[in-house]
């Protein structure tokens, strides 16, 4: 329970809308929810801002369903990423209200129907076609965090004008997110023409040399540009979840200031 939603619950006591019994028994609420094969970190949101996420890479399909069940259970956001083509299609039917990316290979499954609004501005941009499904893992991410996100596709640095088309959007950015394989050099570009933190996140698109992506890590990590940092191949969710937390403090400082 996040302390607004506590001070909440206190007067919602004092007036008399919820009784003292049911009060007490929300916040004797157990702080993880043990499955056996699992145990969910219940209380994350309040440390962290946001509820534990499932991965569902090397989980059984009846594992995941489980985990979203029990996230579900204790009011929880429960947002699942990774999920192969037989997961997604066994967890379909059980949880029709849940959302799916297969691009992203992701599902989220809100605690409540309404929609607040996004904040913030986060871009993501990818140096080829082939980066989408790691890209679209970061919007994803970024977007159920509460956080406006936008894509920029296919703009790597073989035609450095394609990037310059889109200057004033990075520019307007609080955090641009790039997705990259092969050579892995456009974080380094994008971070020369910003003055927001760049997400660099390297992808195992490329091959014989590219070593499965730690060509274009080994790039990112060596980038002259100040504003760049890096997160792990593939690490689409990583990249937009900093992205997203990020920007909300932005927004933060933004409110605050006006």
């Amino acid at each position: 329970m996040s302390p607004a939603e506590l001070r909440q619950l206190l007067a919602d006591v004092q007036a008399g809308r919820v009784p003292a019994e049911e009060a007490a028994a929300r916040l004797s609420e157990p702080a993880v929810g043990d499955l056996g094969f699992a145990t969910l970190d219940l209380h994350r949101k309040e440390r962290c801002g946001f509820p534990e996420v499932i991965l569902a890479q090397g989980k059984t399909a009846e594992w995941v369903e489980q985990a979203v069940r029990r996230m579900s259970a204790a009011g929880q956001d429960c947002f699942v990423t990774r999920l192969s083509d037989e997961q997604a299609a066994h967890l379909a039917p059980h949880f029709p209200r849940a959302e799916q990316d297969r691009l992203a290979r992701t599902l989220w499954l809100p605690a409540s129907a309404a929609r607040p609004a996004l904040v913030g501005n986060v871009l993501v941009v990818t140096a080829g076609t082939g980066d989408l499904p790691v890209a679209q893992e970061a919007v994803v991410t970024a977007r159920v965090m509460g956080v406006h996100a936008d894509l920029i596709a296919d703009v790597g640095v073989a035609g450095i004008h394609r990037v310059l088309r889109h200057r004033d959007r990075l520019a307007a950015a609080d955090v641009v997110v790039v997705v990259a394989g092969m050579d892995g050099a456009l974080p380094s570009v994008v971070g020369g023409l910003v003055d927001c933190p760049v997400i660099a996140c390297p992808t195992s698109v490329g091959y014989g040399a590219a070593f499965g992506g730690v060509a274009a890590l080994l790039t990112m990590l060596n980038s002259c540009s100040a504003g760049v940092c890096v997160v792990n191949i593939d690490a689409g969710f990583k990249a937009g979840y900093v992205a997203a937390l990020t920007a909300r403090r932005v927004e933060t400082a933004r409110r605050v200031s006006v």
